[in-house]
């Protein structure tokens, strides 16, 4: 991955809350920049790297469903090279959160998340 082409004019899309954390996105050309800071270290955080076709991809595969969990995104993507794991699919989701394409569902407790994807 080239860091230079990665950081090269990212727009800040907004930021999602969590359970425990609030997530800044960041649009590149291509990709996706989601990103935490560490609520025990000062100064430190995380990075994750999404790739837009992904995202549009689990946008139009569960556009207009209620209670969408990453468990549901990974379930359903399975035979697709778009969604690895569960932390991807979780980031796909903060990232059309953040795009206003979806919203975390706050009247469900316990500690899944869930998130309602709009159609447009």
């Amino acid at each position: 991955m080239n860091v230079k082409k990665l950081v090269r004019g990212l727009t800040y899309l907004g930021s999602v809350t969590g359970k425990k954390q609030t997530y800044h996105v960041f649009g590149g050309a291509g990709f996706f920049l989601v990103l935490s800071f560490s609520r025990s270290k000062r100064g430190a955080g995380n990075f994750n790297v999404v790739e837009a076709a992904a995202v549009e991809y689990v946008h139009k595969r569960f556009a207009g469903k209620s209670g969408v969990t990453t468990s549901d995104v990974v379930r359903k993507t399975s035979r697709t090279r778009h969604v690895r794991n569960a932390l991807a699919a979780l980031n796909m989701l903060y990232v059309l959160c953040a795009m206003g394409r979806a919203k975390v569902d706050a009247r469900r407790g316990g500690p899944k998340l869930f998130f309602n994807v709009h159609r447009a």
